[in-house]
C-alpha cells in the first residue's frame, strides 16, 4: 500500500531541499562563503541531502505505513535543524530554503486523516521551538538564603497549589547528628539554616559548622566538609548557623569553578569545591579566610560569621555578629567586601565615625543583605550601636546606625542611608534584609524596597534615593529620665503600610492572666513606665514596658514577595517585655543568670546594667492579650493591608493553646506561584502551608523542633520539593533538633 496520494506539501519539501543542497555545496566549497570546508557546513550539507533523499523515498517508494510516517517525521526534524544550522552559519539562501522545506513537511503531516490535529500541533511546536526564548535555567533553583539576591523568597513553581497542597507528604528526611541541648560539654545549638539548591545539589550548613551536600530527591549524602571549628560559645549563648553561600564563576571549569562557603563563630570563612567538598586552596590560606585579622579596634571577641555572606559579581559581602549587651566598647560594625576566589580584601564600609570608636561600637550587619543586580547596589540592614539600652556615652548623632543603607557594590561608596530609629536605646536592630519590589503607583513604576522592623513598621523606600514612597512623619516621643541620657525628641513614623504592631498603645492586660495570677499583671503594670512606642528605658519602679520588645515585631526572617501581584507576606510577633535599668553598684549585687535573650546583662563601661524579661505571670502566662503572633498580607502598590490571621499555636508544658491565640514566631515565609505560603517559625514545632489569597491554613506537619529557618522551594528532575530545617531556638522554647525534612506531592498524584 502506498501513501503517495496523500503527500501534499512534500513536493515543496523536496524542491526546497534540492535548492538548499546546492546552496550548501557552494557554501562548503566556495572559499569566500566564510564557512568553507568547516564541520558546520558539512553537517548542513548532509542535512539538506538527507531531507531531499527522504522526500524522494516517501514520494516515489512503496513502503509500510510505519516506515512512511517515520520518514515524514525525519523530513520535518531534519529540515528544522538544518534551517537552524544555516541560521548560525549565516547562509540565508540555505536557511530560507530549509524553512520552506519545514513548512512543506508540516503541511504533509497535518493532512494525515485521523491524526491531523495532533500531528500539526506537534510539528508547529517543533518548528517554533528554536525561535522561542530559552527559559531561565535557574528559575527552579533556590540558590541563596532568600531564594534570590532581591530577598523575595519567591518560587515560580506551580506543581504544588492551594488546591492540592493538602496531599503533601515527606519524601525524605535526615538527622545530621550536629545537635546539643546544652546539658553536656557543648553549648546548646540554634539551627536556622536555609537549605540552598544549586548545581543540582542541596547544600546545608550545620551548627557544628559542617557543610553537607545532599541528593535533592533522596537526601543521600554526596559529600561533607568539616571546618574543624571551635565548638565554643565565643560570642553567642549557643552554637548558631544560618547556612551556606553558593557561588560559581561564569565561564570557569574545573576545580572550584563552583564553590560553597561557610562561616564559623571564631571568624573563619571556608571555601570548598561545590562538586567534591575539597578546600579551594586559592582562597585565604589553604581555603580558609581569617576575617578576624581585620578586627583591630576594641577586639573584645571574634567577628562571628553566623549568617552566610552574600555573593555577587565575583565578590563576597561579609557582615558579622558579636556579643550583644556585654559592653559599651565593641568592634565597629565593618562590612567587608572580598574577592570570591582569593579572599583578598577589596573594600570596607563602617557606620560609626572613627572618632567615636573609643566609646561605642557595633552598628554592624549581623543579618543577611540584599542586592539589586541591575544597579550594583547592596542594601545593608544596620543594627543599633553599643551599648543597646543606654546612649549617654554616644549622644552625638549617628545617622547610619539602625538604618537601611545603600552601598555601591563595586566601590563601597555609600549612596544613601535612611535611619529608622534616632539614637536607638531600645535595641531595635534593623534585623532583616529588605525586599526589592517595583511598585506601580499613579501610572509610574517606582524601584522600591520594603524593610521590616522589630518595632512593627514597614518602611517602603525608593531604592535609588531612600525617600519614603508612602510618606513619613517625625513625631514627638517621650524624654528619658536617666541621668546623662538624651533621648531623641522625635522619631520617624510610617503609617502606610499599616504597622504589624500598634505604636500608640499595647494590647492591654489579659483578664485570664490577671485572674489566674491574683492580680499580679495589674499590679506590675502600675509600676511600669509606658507612653507608647519609644518609651525610654528607666530605672524607676519596675522599669519600662516595651511593646514591641526587642524580640519584635518582625524578626530576621523578613517577608516574602509575590512579584506578579506585588503582594507581601510577613509574620510578626506581638511580645510585651519589661526592661529595667539597674545602676552599676546595685547591678553588681543583684545580677543573676541570663539566657534565651532574657535575664541580666552588664553593659560594661556605662552607669547601668539591665534586666530584660517577658511580661508574664509567675507561672509563665503572658500578661497581655492574645494573639501573640500573626501573619499578614499587603498590597505594595497601594500600601493596603489585605488580611491578617493568628499564626501558629503557643505551647507550654506540652499543651497547645487555642489557634486564635497565635504563637511567637522566628523565621520567615516563602511564597510560590502556586498560591501557597510555606512557613515554619512557630513555637508549636509544625511546618505549614497557607493559602496566599486568604492566609487560611491548608496543611501542616509536626517536626522535631521549631522550624525557625526559612524553607527552600525547588524543582529537581521535574518534581517540586519543599525543604525545612527543624533546629529550634530557645527564644521560642528549649527544644532543639537536627532534622532536615523534605516534602513533595505523591508521584502518583494526578
Amino acid at each position: 500500500m502506498t501513501y503517495r496520494d496523500r503527500q501534499p506539501g512534500l513536493g515543496l519539501t523536496l524542491l526546497a531541499a534540492i535548492v538548499a543542497s546546492v546552496a550548501a555545496l557552494i557554501a562548503y566549497f566556495w572559499d569566500e562563503s566564510g564557512v568553507a570546508r568547516t564541520t558546520g557546513a558539512a553537517l548542513a550539507l548532509f542535512g539538506c541531502v538527507a531531507v531531499a533523499v527522504a522526500s524522494v523515498l516517501v514520494l516515489f517508494k512503496w513502503m509500510p505505513h510505519w516506515l512512511n510516517l517515520t520518514l515524514k517525521w525525519l523530513c520535518l526534524i531534519g529540515s528544522a535543524l538544518t534551517a537552524l544550522a544555516a541560521y548560525f552559519l549565516h547562509q540565508e539562501v540555505m536557511m530560507w530554503a530549509m524553512i520552506l522545506a519545514t513548512i512543506g513537511a508540516i503541511w504533509n503531516l497535518a493532512s494525515r486523516k485521523g491524526h491531523a490535529r495532533r500531528s500539526s500541533t506537534i510539528a508547529l511546536a517543533l518548528l517554533t521551538l528554536p525561535l522561542l526564548p530559552a527559559p531561565d535555567a535557574r528559575a527552579q533553583d533556590w540558590p541563596g538564603f532568600h531564594g534570590d539576591l532581591q530577598a523575595r523568597k519567591y518560587s515560580p513553581l506551580t506543581e504544588i497549589t492551594a488546591a492540592n497542597v493538602e496531599y503533601l507528604e515527606p519524601v525524605w528526611e535526615i538527622e545530621t547528628g550536629d545537635v546539643s541541648d546544652g546539658s553536656g560539654e557543648l553549648p546548646q545549638t540554634v539551627w536556622s539554616a536555609t537549605p540552598v539548591y544549586a548545581n543540582e545539589t542541596l547544600y546545608l550548613g550545620t551548627p557544628f559548622y559542617r557543610i553537607l551536600a545532599l541528593d535533592p530527591a533522596t537526601g543521600e549524602e554526596r559529600w561533607s566538609y568539616d571546618s574543624q571549628a571551635r565548638l565554643e560559645a565565643l560570642t553567642q549563648p549557643a552554637l548558631k548557623n544560618r547556612g551556606v553561600t553558593y557561588w560559581e564563576e561564569p565561564g570557569a571549569t574545573g576545580a572550584c569553578a563552583r564553590r560553597v562557603y561557610i562561616g564559623t563563630m571564631d571568624a573563619k570563612l571556608h571555601s570548598v569545591d561545590a562538586d567534591t567538598g575539597r578546600p579551594c586552596e586559592d582562597f585565604g590560606q589553604g581555603g580558609v579566610l581569617d576575617v578576624n585579622q581585620w578586627n583591630d579596634t576594641n577586639d573584645r571577641w571574634p567577628l562571628s560569621l553566623l549568617q552566610p555572606p552574600v555573593a555577587h559579581e565575583g565578590r563576597l559581602f561579609i557582615g558579622w555578629a558579636g556579643k550583644d549587651w556585654e559592653s559599651a566598647q565593641a568592634p565597629p560594625g565593618t562590612v567587608f567586601a572580598v574577592d570570591a576566589k582569593t579572599g583578598e580584601l577589596d573594600w570596607t564600609v563602617n557606620f560609626i565615625p572613627k572618632e567615636l570608636w573609643d566609646r561605642t561600637g557595633t552598628a554592624n550587619v549581623w543579618t543577611h543583605m540584599t542586592v539589586d543586580p541591575e544597579r550594583d547596589i547592596i542594601y545593608m540592614p544596620v543594627s543599633s550601636p553599643s551599648p543597646n539600652y543606654y546612649g549617654g556615652n554616644r549622644t552625638e548623632e549617628l545617622p547610619l546606625a539602625t538604618s537601611v543603607t545603600a552601598v555601591d557594590t563595586n566601590s563601597g561608596e555609600i549612596i544613601w542611608s535612611r535611619q529608622l530609629v534616632h539614637h536607638d536605646i531600645w535595641d531595635y536592630d534593623t534585623g532583616a534584609a529588605p525586599t526589592l519590589v517595583d511598585i506601580e503607583r499613579n501610572g509610574e513604576t517606582i524601584p522600591a524596597l520594603i524593610q521590616t522592623s522589630k518595632q512593627g513598621m514597614l518602611y517602603v523606600l525608593n531604592r535609588e534615593t531612600g525617600e519614603p514612597v508612602f510618606g513619613m512623619e517625625e513625631r514627638p516621643v517621650p524624654a528619658s529620665d536617666l541621668p546623662g541620657e538624651v533621648a531623641a525628641p522625635t522619631q520617624p513614623f510610617y503609617d502606610i503600610p499599616q504597622p504589624t504592631n500598634t505604636s500608640d498603645t499595647w494590647p492591654g492586660i489579659w483578664w485570664l492572666a490577671d485572674l489566674t495570677s491574683f492580680g499580679h499583671c495589674s499590679r506590675m503594670l502600675d509600676e511600669l513606665r509606658y507612653e507608647g512606642l519609644f518609651t525610654p528605658p528607666t530605672a524607676e519602679g519596675e522599669g519600662t514596658l516595651m511593646y514591641p520588645g526587642t524580640a519584635g515585631g518582625m524578626q530576621w526572617g523578613g517577608g516574602a514577595l509575590d512579584p506578579t501581584t506585588n503582594t507581601f507576606y510577613v509574620n510578626t510577633q506581638k511580645i510585651a517585655q519589661i526592661l529595667k535599668m539597674i545602676p552599676r553598684e546595685e547591678y553588681e549585687e543583684v545580677a543573676g543568670e541570663s539566657g534565651a535573650e532574657q535575664g541580666y546583662y552588664p553593659q560594661e563601661g556605662v552607669p547601668y546594667g539591665f534586666k530584660l524579661v517577658n511580661f508574664t505571670t509567675p507561672l509563665g502566662l503572658p500578661c497581655w492579650k492574645p494573639p501573640y503572633g500573626t501573619i499578614l498580607a499587603y498590597d505594595l502598590d497601594t500600601g493596603e493591608q489585605l488580611w491578617e490571621r493568628p499564626f501558629g499555636q503557643t505551647q507550654q508544658w506540652g499543651f497547645y493553646a487555642p489557634e486564635s491565640w497565635g504563637s511567637p514566631t522566628l523565621g520567615g515565609p516563602a511564597v510560590t506561584a502556586g498560591g501557597v505560603i510555606f512557613i515554619g517559625a512557630s513555637m508549636d514545632a509544625h511546618v505549614r502551608a497557607l493559602d496566599a489569597a486568604s492566609g487560611e491554613e491548608l496543611w501542616k506537619w509536626r517536626v522535631e523542633a521549631p522550624a525557625v529557618a526559612i524553607p527552600a522551594v525547588y524543582e529537581h528532575e521535574g518534581r517540586q520539593y519543599v525543604s525545612f530545617v527543624a533546629g529550634g531556638n530557645p527564644i521560642l522554647k528549649p527544644q532543639v533538633g537536627d532534622q532536615l525534612i523534605t516534602f513533595a506531592l505523591p508521584e502518583s498524584f494526578d
